[in-house]
C-alpha cells in the first residue's frame, strides 16, 4: 500500500502558491495524518489536519478552506465539477493482478463487465491482460458521478453498465459493491476479493428480503423523518422535498452528520435517507428505526411494486 510521492504533492502545492495547507483523510488514512502533515512542515508549509469523519469525495471539509489555501483530500477520487482549492490524492492497494485466474471457474461468459473501486484502477490494464490471455475478453465503460474507466462507487454503478457484457467480474473487498452491481445491471455477478482469493456469485436475495421487512415495517410508523444531508456531494434537497410533500406524515430533517444517537433522540419511528446511500444499507442495524432509500420510499407511497426494486444511486 502506498500513497502517491510527498515530493510530487509538494510541488503541486508550490505550483498553487499555497502557504496554508489543509489536509483530509477516511478513517483507513487518518494515521498517515501525523507523518505527512511533519513532511510538510519541513518543507515550509503550515498544516491544519481534518480531524472530522470523512466518507468519500462526497464529504470534503470545506470549512477548512476558510484557514487553508488549499485542502488535499485523500484517497478518493473527485466527482463531477471538483472544487479548484481541493486536490485530491490518490491511495493505491496492490495485488497481483494474477490473482484473477481464481475466477475462470465462476465465469460462465467469455465477455465479461470488468469493474472495481479506487484503490485498484491503476491496475485494470493488468487485470484486463490476465484475462485475455485465458480468452476471457473484459470490458469496462466509463464511470458516472467524475468516475474513471471501470470504477464504481458505494453510490455510483455506471461503470457497470458495459453495453454487451454478459455478465460482470467485480475484483475488490466486501460484497455491498457487487450486491448494488447486480442490482444496478440485473447481470449475473462474480466477485473476486484480490487478497484472499475467494471467488463468489453474488446473491441479492437476502439483502432484498431484509429491505421489504424494512419498508413494512415503516408503514406503521406515525411521523418518517426525511434526512437531507449539508455535505457537500449529497445534497438532495429538492427530491426530498418533493416526496415530502406527498406524505404527510414526512418531516424534512437537515443534518450534516447522521447517527444512531441522533436519530434516537430524534424519535421518529422511520426515516428516508436522502445522504450517502450506504447509510440506509450498511448502518442500518445500528439505527433505531427502519431507515428506507428514496427508492424504497417510492414503493411505501406506490409509486412503483417492489419487484421493480431499484438501488439508490447519487446523481
Amino acid at each position: 500500500m502506498s500513497l502517491t510521492g510527498y515530493s510530487d504533492l509538494e510541488k503541486r502545492l508550490r505550483d498553487r502558491g499555497a502557504k496554508i495547507v489543509a489536509l483530509q483523510f477516511p478513517a483507513g488514512l487518518k494515521r498517515r495524518a501525523g507523518e505527512i502533515a511533519q513532511f510538510l512542515k519541513e518543507q515550509g508549509f503550515e498544516v491544519i489536519v481534518s480531524g472530522d469523519p470523512c466518507y468519500g469525495a462526497c464529504d470534503l471539509a470545506v470549512e477548512a478552506l476558510d484557514h487553508a489555501d488549499v485542502l488535499v483530500h485523500f484517497g478518493h477520487t473527485p466527482l463531477e465539477n471538483p472544487d479548484p482549492r481541493v486536490i485530491f490524492e490518490p491511495y493505491r492497494v496492490d495485488f497481483d493482478p494474477g490473482i484473477l485466474k481464481n475466477a475462470l471457474p465462476c465465469l460462465k461468459a467469455r465477455r465479461v463487465g470488468l469493474v472495481t473501486t479506487a484503490q485498484h484502477l491503476h491496475l485494470l490494464d493488468a487485470m484486463r491482460a490476465v484475462l485475455a490471455a485465458t480468452g476471457v475478453e473484459a470490458v469496462t465503460a466509463k464511470g458516472t458521478r467524475g468516475c474513471a474507466e471501470g470504477q464504481v462507487l458505494g453510490c455510483s454503478f455506471g461503470a457497470a453498465r458495459v453495453q454487451g457484457a454478459e455478465e460482470i467480474l467485480f475484483v475488490g473487498t466486501g460484497v455491498f459493491h457487487p450486491i448494488g452491481v447486480q442490482l444496478a445491471t440485473g447481470l449475473r455477478v462474480v466477485a473476486l476479493d484480490p487478497f484472499t482469493g475467494q471467488v463468489q456469485e453474488v446473491s441479492a436475495e437476502k439483502f432484498l428480503r431484509r429491505r421489504h421487512a424494512l419498508i413494512e415495517k415503516a408503514r406503521s410508523a406515525e411521523m418518517i423523518g426525511l434526512l437531507v444531508s449539508t455535505k457537500t456531494g449529497q445534497g438532495r434537497y429538492e427530491l426530498a422535498r418533493g416526496m415530502a410533500g406527498r406524505c404527510k406524515r414526512a418531516i424534512l430533517l437537515l443534518m450534516r452528520e447522521i447517527s444512531p444517537d441522533e436519530l434516537t433522540n430524534l424519535g421518529f419511528s422511520a426515516y428516508v435517507n436522502f445522504a450517502c446511500p450506504r447509510l440506509a444499507y450498511d448502518d442500518q442495524i445500528r439505527f433505531p428505526a427502519p431507515v428506507l432509500t428514496p427508492q424504497e420510499f417510492s414503493i411505501l407511497l406506490g409509486d412503483r411494486p417492489f419487484s421493480d426494486y431499484r438501488i439508490d444511486e447519487l446523481p
